[in-house]
């Protein structure tokens, strides 16, 4: 009857296909829609806390209305308010347990967490709150061991019982490690085990360690002696110590076959729960030491989750499965025999999930329905279901809710259903608590991905664009491309909306529309594909050797979508470059001039766009300029023989033997390691050592699996890499470091996003790594606000207040811990446009083109952003002048900054201007303030745009021009300067070539007369003068004087006119301005006349008296440049 009523349920689910999917409501995107409380972070259900510090229980929830909460303490109320120690957290359910006036141990209890609102209640799983023990080592006496050479020895440890159980290790007195091998070793419970002892094995330091993790404490043990003697020995020494020693044996010891000292007897078993690490040992004495070897009797063993530890001792598999139970054997063999173990496992089940924990539903009215809580385990569990935290059998009826065995099926649901159903599945090794709502809406769909959104994908790669939908009932999506339905393929459709192609092709690019439908609405949002070319480099960088001193050119061209913005960077050995000039990075090369040692090593050029990368590598090697013929020199070989010892938490010791030098010491040894968990297949550069040396103590990150391996460097260069050490995998520990580059900012009014540079799988220091976000706003008192995201650099705060100031931190977490305290940065929500103009703007008038404008600046709290300026828009109105009204466009000054004043360049004269100002910030301009004006006063007037030349006569003409384009005020007058039009050249004849050789040629003349003029005088005497006098009696010819060699003066005496074409003056005298001729000489009266349009009507003539002949006017000179220009004013 079960089987039927089964049968019948599966059938009913698959036949109810309309049924609607798990649907979150998206209470950050869409407010004001009900939502019922849910569980989002809460305590361990196993909670060991620090006694030493205050308990905090953690119990956070999200709803609409945001839930109350309550607690319950070993299954009863816990009345928070009446224990003083005890708070809760505002908006928050977390408890704070204050221990400084209470035991710790008082609150070690089961508490259970309830968080409830009006549409629902949810309820966390039980919390058992049990305080860390490190209980001190029993005190014992414990006695020296001395035993025969060759036989079996265990050293117990036996440390106390701590919670949780404490991390066994033997140490000496020097806190070193004890060194363990296939004869030593530890096993799961502590115990030191020698398959036989040596000697070497005496010690008086045998030192059992136990550290409890949690209060981070370490215990030790008694130190052991232990002291190894042959028969001989034992003998000459039984005296000394037989009243305070244990004799382990007599007879000589021999080779002896395995037999094993753990497990006991032939055959064990073993229990191990499914998801668990499975660890068996197997630990056997005998002479020689035996070796370990492990098979499984019933199949084969797990390669990808087996590992064999402690020198094949223990066979360790993880993540264990119902397949890994059976039998397994394990062997001890030496050259004398071999013994076997066999250990039966048995794989056992706590309660997991099948396909997921039970799924929120939101349901429109008259909707069908189904909540499924899927499990299993071994044994079977058995599945409870609840009701806001009531059995469900106790809970009011609901004819839609229909409960068959893991299964509530909702037919035909009504507003009011809504609620929160809780399923508990349990078994012997565990339970699943899990709760999920049924919300009863009836909502038309809305598409959340916003619009327009443009997606970039690279040629030949997966495309997803999406379309984020919410509605109730839940909206059926359809893609549209050019009116045409997308369906099939080459197209995905998935269930939260997202489009796929599985190769984009260039026609893939365009605009697609996502249309989301129910019977309430239809909703339509757009968003764009763009497919880019690849990038690709067409020719790479290729290994070079060069001599030191030389240069070397590695080329890297590449070719990329153009629309795409490349970025090229070089490495050298995956480190950035030196930074040194000799090192010339172009577009698509590097150069290395005078290349040293140094230079030589591995380049890599990398390629990159937002969207794709290439990268390739050469190596360069460096090899000196002028090598010895005499001598070969090359690389080392490579190292050999490497062994880790000393292995700690966080450091290890590595040892290697130098391989051959070929002539050239080895400089420098560089130890690389490869990381098999997150960076399988790639060797990173971890430090390097002189070439003197053969190990180095490496220091370790947390959850890393380590192997190294040694590379040898001489003046060559490297050698090839070391065989690889075997793996070293650290233990997984909380992130040392927190992520960087923390920003806060808006995209909208309404949201602020907190950004950050995430950690690297190498600094996660353990699995599941997220980020704890924190923020509240500064200024306002508020608490912290936390969530806890994985995968993903950034997260959107929604419903902030328009640009508040926020204080943000981001904390690293992982499954072992928090990283340390994070710093406090500094952020911003979104933007919107000011709601304020600024006032009491007024102009003031400097001159006819500038202005200088002042205002109130607007409140900061009213800009509502980052203040950009301010800017000032203004325009002409019109020209004062009424002959020219003329309208110009706006023109717009900004003034970046807070300003309250800005001056107005280049305005027109004589003109009305209107102007407004407007604050603005990141997101745009803010309102308008009110319009102002103000007039520019008269500047001076533009040139007249023609002037004409009209009835030229002798002495008269006639000019005519127009008015200026430009008045720029009232015309008030013209101004007419002229000259003559034919005006000769003021030429410096100082300078010219004629002058200077006419100025020679009479000095070279005077020269010769005053030689003449000597010797004449030196003959005077004889010549006489009265014979010379007579013998020239021409009027027109003066003798030369001979009293002082010079000549006479030749004068006319009957007149004393001017030579031909000269001008004196009648004062004896020339002077310069006498030339200078004015309109005013030649008008009547001195006044020229100027018709109403500016024409001049004045004429040339002579005036009465003012020359004394016409000839004497007459000139043969040009008049002086300096004064030829005359001005005539007039007036109108």
């Amino acid at each position: 009857m079960m089987e039927r009523r089964r049968m019948d349920t599966a059938l009913l689910v698959l036949l109810m296909g309309h049924l609607a999917t798990a649907l979150e409501v998206p209470l950050d995107l869409l407010e004001g829609l009900p939502q019922p409380p849910t569980i989002t972070h809460q305590s361990p259900k196993d909670y060991i806390i620090d006694p030493r510090e205050n308990i905090i229980i953690h119990c956070e929830a999200k709803g609409k209305p945001h839930p109350s909460f309550s607690w319950t303490r070993n299954g009863t109320h816990f009345d928070i308010d009446q224990d003083a120690n005890v708070i809760m957290r505002p908006h928050s359910g977390t408890l704070v347990v204050d221990i400084s006036r209470e035991k710790a141990d008082h609150y070690e209890a089961v508490y259970q967490c309830t968080a409830r609102n009006k549409h629902g209640t949810a309820v966390s799983h039980n919390i058992v709150v049990r305080q860390s023990r490190s209980p001190l080592w029993s005190k014992e006496k414990v006695k020296p061991i001395v035993v025969q050479e060759g036989v079996s020895l265990v050293l117990p440890c036996r440390p106390p019982a701590g919670l949780p159980p404490p991390i066994i290790f033997w140490m000496d007195n020097n806190f070193q490690r004890l060194p363990q091998s296939s004869r030593v070793s530890q096993s799961l419970n502590g115990d030191l085990y020698f398959s036989n002892v040596l000697r070497e094995d005496s010690r008086n330091d045998y030192i059992c360690y136990a550290r409890f993790p949690h209060t981070q404490t370490i215990q030790q043990k008694q130190p052991i002696t232990v002291k190894v003697l042959n028969l001989d020995a034992i003998n000459d020494t039984m005296a000394a110590f037989y009243n305070d020693t244990d004799l382990f044996s007599e007879d000589p010891v021999d080779e002896r076959r395995p037999t094993f000292l753990i497990p006991s007897g032939s055959s064990s078993s073993k229990v191990v729960l499914r998801g668990q690490v499975l660890e068996m040992e197997c630990i056997a004495e005998g002479l020689p030491t035996p070796e370990i070897s492990w098979t499984k009797m019933s199949g084969d063993l797990p390669a990808q989750r087996t590992s064999f530890l402690l020198y094949q001792k223990m066979l360790r598999i993880e993540k264990v499965s119902e397949s890994d139970a059976g039998d397994y054997r394990c062997t001890a063999r030496n050259r004398i025999g071999s013994v076997h173990h066999t250990i039966r496992v048995t794989v056992k089940a706590a309660p997991y999930w099948i396909s997921g924990a039970p799924r929120n539903l939101v349901l429109a009215p008259g909707e069908n329905g189904v909540l499924t809580c899927r499990a299993s385990g071994t044994p079977k569990p058995s599945i409870t279901w609840a009701m806001n935290g009531i059995p469900i059998e106790n809970s009011p009826k609901d004819l839609s809710r229909k409960v068959e065995d893991d299964t509530i099926i909702f037919t035909d649901i009504q507003t009011g259903s809504s609620a929160v159903y809780q399923c508990n599945v349990s078994n012997d090794y565990g339970y699943l608590l899990s709760n999920a709502f049924v919300n009863v809406l009836s909502e038309p769909p809305r598409v959340l991905t916003p619009a327009n959104k443009v997606y970039q994908v690279i040629k030949n790669h997966r495309a997803l664009i999406d379309c984020t939908f919410f509605g109730s009932p839940i909206p059926k999506i359809t893609w549209f491309k050019d009116a045409s339905a997308l369906d099939g393929d080459p197209y995905i459709l998935h269930d939260n909306g997202t489009l796929e192609f599985h190769t984009a092709q260039t026609p893939n690019g365009g605009k697609y529309t996502c249309v989301a439908r129910n019977f309430l609405s239809i909703y339509e949002n757009h968003v764009y594909l763009e497919v880019k070319e690849p990038t690709r480099i067409v020719k790479q960088p290729e290994y070079e050797v060069v001599q030191r001193g030389r240069s070397v050119v590695f080329e890297c061209k590449v070719k990329h979508d153009p629309s795409l913005t490349l970025t090229a960077t070089w490495l050298k050995d995956d480190g950035e470059l030196p930074d040194d000039e000799r090192l010339v990075v172009d577009s698509d090369s590097l150069t290395i001039t005078d290349v040293t040692e140094n230079d030589a090593g591995m380049y890599t050029c990398i390629m990159n766009t937002s969207l794709d990368q290439d990268s390739a590598s050469a190596e360069l090697t460096v090899v000196e300029a002028t090598p010895t013929p005499a001598v070969v020199y090359e690389r080392p070989d490579p190292p050999t023989d490497l062994e880790l010892t000393d292995q700690k938490k966080r450091s290890v010791q590595l040892t290697w033997t130098p391989g051959d030098e070929h002539n050239s010491p080895i400089q420098k040894f560089l130890i690389q390691y490869e990381d098999a968990l997150h960076h399988r297949g790639h060797w990173h550069n971890l430090t390097e050592v002189p070439g003197t040396r053969t190990t180095a103590h490496l220091k370790l990150s947390p959850y890393v699996h380590y192997t190294f391996r040694v590379l040898a460097l001489n003046t060559v260069g490297f050698s090839r890499p070391s065989f690889p050490s075997r793996m070293y995998k650290t233990e997984a520990a909380a992130p040392d470091e927190n992520p960087t580059d923390v920003h806060g900012f808006g995209t909208e009014h309404d949201n602020l996003v907190i950004s950050w540079k995430p950690l690297t799988a190498f600094q996660s220091n353990g699995p599941g790594l997220c980020y704890r976000v924190m923020w509240r706003q500064k200024s306002v008192e508020s608490d912290w606000t936390t969530v806890t995201v994985a995968n993903n650099s950034r997260f959107v705060v929604s419903g902030t207040p328009t640009f508040a100031p926020y204080e943000l931190k981001v904390q690293a977490v992982n499954d072992h811990g928090v990283g340390p305290k994070p710093a406090v940065a500094h952020g911003y929500s979104g933007e919107d446009l000011p709601v304020a103009a600024p006032e009491n703007v007024q102009a003031v008038v400097l001159n006819s083109t500038l202005a200088e404008v002042h205002w109130d600046p607007v409140a900061h709290k009213l800009i509502r952003g980052y203040l950009k300026g301010y800017k000032v828009y203004y325009w002409k109105e019109r020209s004062l002048h009424k002959h020219n009204p003329h309208h110009m466009e706006k023109l717009i000054l900004t003034f970046s900054g807070n300003h309250s004043h800005g001056r107005l360049p280049g305005l027109h004269p004589f003109s009305l201007y209107s102007f407004n100002v407007r604050v603005y910030n990141g997101k745009g301009e803010g309102p308008v303030s009110r319009t102002q004006q103000f007039e520019t006063p008269e500047g001076v007037p533009g040139a007249p745009p023609s002037l004409i030349v009209t009835n030229s006569n002798l002495d008269t003409l006639t000019l005519k021009w127009s008015p200026p384009h430009d008045r720029n005020g009232h015309i008030t007058g013209y101004t007419l300067k002229y000259q003559p039009a034919v005006a000769s050249r003021q030429v410096d004849i100082a300078t010219q070539g004629w002058f200077i050789g006419l100025m020679c040629a009479i000095a070279l003349l005077i020269l010769i007369l005053l030689i003449i003029c000597f010797i004449q005088r030196n003959k005077g005497g004889k010549y006489p003068v009265k014979e010379k006098e007579d013998a020239h009696t021409d009027p027109e010819f003066q003798p030369m004087k001979e009293e002082d060699c010079t000549f006479g003066e030749y004068s006319d005496n009957e007149d004393h006119k001017p030579l031909k074409g000269s001008r004196t003056p009648s004062n004896g005298t020339v002077k310069r301005d006498d030339s200078d001729d004015s309109l005013v000489d030649y008008g009547e009266g001195g006044d020229g006349q100027f018709n109403e349009d500016g024409s001049f009507i004045g004429q040339y003539s002579g005036k009465s008296g003012s020359r004394d002949t016409a000839e004497g006017h007459e000139s043969s000179g040009a008049p002086s440049p300096i004064n030829a220009m005359n001005s005539l004013n007039s007036f109108v």
